[in-house]
C-alpha cells in the first residue's frame, strides 16, 4: 500500500477546511442582509417555529415565500402561516381526522392542494381556493390496488400524482386545472416496475418537476432504488438504475431536487432507525439519465432534499438523525444539524423551511 507524506496530509488538512468554509459561505449566501456598522452575525440555523401541534408529524410542507409556508401532517391536520411562522393557523379540511396527509402544493397563500396516503379510498386529493376556509375534495381513489404518494405541479394549472405500482407499473394522475379534477394516465409509456418496487410517502418529495413538462419519480423497495424521467408531462417514462441501498422494502430514494432540468439530486437509505445508510445520495447532471453516488454522503437517512436559492451547488438534506449541507452540488455532504425532520423545502426569496415528527416546523434564521 502507498504511505502518504506530510504534503499529501497537508493537502487533505486544506481540502477539508476548504468544503467547510464553502458550507459556511452557502448557508450564510442564503441568509444574508445588508451590512450594518459593527454587526454580530451569528451562524445560521434552524429556528422552531411553535404550532402548538406536538402530536402530529409534519411530512408534507410547501414553501410560498419567507413568510408564508403550509404544513401538511397526521390527524388529517393542515396548517398556514402568513407570518413568518409567529403564528399558525389549522385549516384542516373538515372530516378528514381519520386520514394521513403527505404531500401538500401551494401556489400562494390562498391555493393550495394537499394529499392524503393509504389504500384504496384513504387516497384522496382536497383543493382550497380561500387559504383553507373551505376544501373541496377533487378525488378519491377507487382501485383498492392503488395507494398514491406524491403530489407535484408543473405550473398552477398542471400537475401530476403517483400511486405504487398497479398491475405491474406506476399509476399517474394528471390534472390540467390546478387540482379540480384528475384522470388517470395510459399506462403504455410506463415501464415495468420491479417485484417490490414502491414509492415512499416519506416527504412529498418522491415525484418532482423542473420546467414545463420534464418529471422525476424516485423508487424504492426492490432490487434496485430507480429514478423514472417523463419528458411529456407524465405520458413516456424512462427508468434508470441509481447505486442507493436497495434489495429491502425499507430501502431506496426517499427524495428527489431538481434546480434545473438537468442537475439534480437523490436522497433516501434504510430508514429503520437501527439500520445503517451508506451511500445514501446521489446526483445527475444529464437529468437523471445516469447517476454518480457521492463521494462522502450523509452519514445516516434521509427523506428530503432542497436546493437552496439563486445557487448552483448548494442544498439541505433532512431526515431524523439530522440537516446536511453540500457546498458541490451533492458531491460532499456535511452534518450541520442533529434535530428531526422529515422534508424540507425553499423559495426564491430566500426563504428555507423543514417540518418533521412532534409538530416540528423551523425556518432557517441567522
Amino acid at each position: 500500500m502507498r504511505r502518504l507524506g506530510s504534503t499529501r496530509r497537508t493537502g487533505r488538512t486544506r481540502r477539508r477546511v476548504t468544503a467547510a468554509a464553502a458550507c459556511a459561505a452557502a448557508l450564510a449566501a442564503l441568509t444574508a442582509v445588508p451590512a450594518q456598522a459593527h454587526e454580530q452575525r451569528r451562524v445560521p440555523h434552524w429556528e422552531l417555529k411553535d404550532t402548538g401541534t406536538p402530536e402530529v408529524r409534519f411530512r408534507g410542507l410547501a414553501a410560498v415565500s419567507r413568510t408564508t409556508a403550509w404544513a401538511a401532517g397526521t390527524g388529517g391536520t393542515v396548517l398556514r402561516t402568513t407570518d413568518g411562522g409567529a403564528t399558525w393557523r389549522n385549516v384542516s379540511p373538515p372530516g378528514a381526522a381519520e386520514l394521513q396527509f403527505r404531500d401538500v402544493e401551494a401556489f400562494d397563500a390562498r391555493r393550495a392542494v394537499v394529499l392524503a396516503i393509504g389504500e384504496g379510498e384513504a387516497s384522496r386529493v382536497y383543493r382550497t381556493d380561500d387559504g383553507g376556509a373551505t376544501w373541496t375534495e377533487s378525488f378519491r381513489n377507487t382501485d383498492p390496488k392503488a395507494f398514491y404518494d406524491c403530489l407535484a405541479f408543473f405550473d398552477a394549472r398542471h400537475g401530476l400524482a403517483m400511486s405504487d405500482p398497479v398491475d405491474g407499473r406506476f399509476r399517474i394522475l394528471s390534472t390540467g386545472d390546478g387540482g379540480r379534477t384528475w384522470k388517470v394516465l395510459p399506462d403504455a409509456g410506463m415501464p415495468a416496475a420491479q417485484e417490490g418496487e414502491a414509492g415512499f410517502a416519506a416527504s412529498g418529495q418522491c415525484l418532482v418537476t423542473s420546467g414545463p413538462k420534464d418529471v422525476w419519480l424516485a423508487t424504492g423497495g426492490a432490487a434496485r432504488a430507480r429514478v423514472l424521467h417523463s419528458a411529456d408531462r407524465g405520458h413516456t417514462w424512462t427508468a434508470t438504475d441509481t447505486a442507493l441501498p436497495a434489495g429491502d422494502p425499507a430501502r431506496g430514494i426517499f427524495a428527489l431536487a431538481f434546480r434545473d432540468r438537468t442537475h439534480g439530486l437523490a436522497v433516501g437509505g434504510d430508514f429503520r432507525p437501527d439500520q445503517p445508510s451508506p451511500k445514501a445520495a446521489a446526483r445527475t447532471s444529464d437529468g437523471g439519465r445516469t447517476w454518480r453516488p457521492a463521494a462522502t454522503p450523509p452519514p445516516a437517512y434521509r427523506s428530503g432534499v432542497a436546493w437552496l436559492p439563486h445557487s448552483r451547488t448548494a442544498a439541505l438534506a433532512v431526515g431524523p438523525a439530522g440537516t446536511d449541507l453540500t457546498a458541490d452540488g451533492g458531491r460532499t455532504w456535511r452534518t450541520v444539524d442533529t434535530g428531526s425532520y422529515d422534508t424540507v423545502d425553499c423559495t426564491p426569496d430566500r426563504g428555507c423551511w423543514a417540518a418533521g415528527e412532534k409538530g416540528r416546523v423551523a425556518r432557517l434564521e441567522h
